[in-house]
């Protein structure tokens, strides 16, 4: 019985991250278009129908183009980061529950800020084995905002649990029956999903990959497969964060066909947030992630805390 299981795990793995893949591609495809209709102009619309075998030719594009690998750079880890990268982007996705079970466990929150405070590291590395000025400063910068902003998440992530009392994903599933934490915790909320703009690296917190005073940022130096892979991992972790979102207060039945549509709209303001603002200020950054979130969050954590409390003495 035992293997049978081992066998079901595997298969649910497999067709996860399939899905994901996919789901990835047409999140840039989709990317690409709304970017387009903002700007007032088509977005991807010759290859197939409305464009829609974009991605697959892009990808064809960039896996059969040469690697070109700088004859400074630290090899072994230049090569290994963006592997690594995506790798983690895609097992943070098996702490989701399934029907099959998947790696559904109790634990599945803490998993979820381990892997993700790994995936530091792996652009750390691009950064630094490119030997690159650019890259290098492009990989502190996101280091550093990333860190910064991964407090204030652990934060309202705490606030969350104290609410329900576990660390179990599956369990905001029937905590969120009857009203979604949305509007019991909407401040927190709303700094959620800002926090997780700047823990993606996405505009309006894109420092890590700033054109304008960076060339290109972390991955300045990749070409080819490695710069794909880098690319696949950031709109997985997008996918995952607005997934995350859905989840934690937007009423998490992972059963229903709205669920999904939630979590298409959540994909959707990560795109419309990049068409519309432009970006921050380095240090305006900072000081949004340690003097306003950190307080608010923190505020809010004995608040939940004191709530908890009161509830379990009146109960006593």
């Amino acid at each position: 019985m035992f293997y049978k299981d081992l066998i079901l795990m595997l298969i649910s793995s497999l067709l996860l991250v399939i899905c994901v893949l996919i789901s990835v591609a047409f999140l840039t495809l989709l990317e690409r278009k709304v970017l387009g209709y903002i700007q007032i102009r088509k977005g991807p619309n010759k290859v197939g129908m409305l464009g829609i075998i974009q991605p697959f030719s892009d990808a064809i594009k960039l896996f059969t183009k040469e690697s070109i690998f700088p004859s400074m750079s630290n090899i072994n880890m230049y090569y290994m980061s963006p592997i690594m990268n995506l790798f983690l982007s895609l097992v943070l996705w098996l702490c989701i529950p399934f029907f099959s079970g998947l790696l559904n466990f109790n634990l599945g929150v803490l998993y979820f800020l381990c892997i993700s405070s790994l995936s530091v590291y792996t652009i750390m590395i691009a950064g630094w084995s490119s030997n690159s000025n650019y890259s290098l400063l492009g990989g502190m910068r996101s280091v550093a905002q990333t860190i910064s902003y991964e407090v204030s998440l652990s934060l309202i992530l705490l606030c969350f649990l104290f609410l329900i009392l576990s660390l179990n994903l599956m369990d905001f599933m029937y905590y969120q029956e009857y009203i979604w934490f949305f509007y019991l915790c909407f401040p927190l909320c709303m700094i959620w999903i800002v926090s997780s703009l700047a823990e993606t690296n996405r505009t309006p917190f894109d420092f890590a990959e700033g054109e304008s005073e960076l060339v290109s940022g972390f991955n300045v130096e990749y070409s080819s497969g490695g710069f794909a892979l880098l690319f696949l991992a950031e709109y997985s972790s997008i996918l995952f964060m607005s997934m995350l979102c859905c989840l934690l207060f937007l009423g998490a039945n992972f059963y229903s066909f709205y669920f999904f549509l939630k979590l298409g709209f959540m994909s959707f303001f990560w795109i419309w947030v990049r068409g519309t603002l432009p970006r921050f200020r380095y240090d305006k950054l900072m000081y949004l992630a340690w003097k306003s979130f950190l307080p608010v969050s923190l505020n809010y954590l004995f608040f939940f805390l004191g709530l908890k409390l009161l509830f379990f003495s009146l109960i006593i």
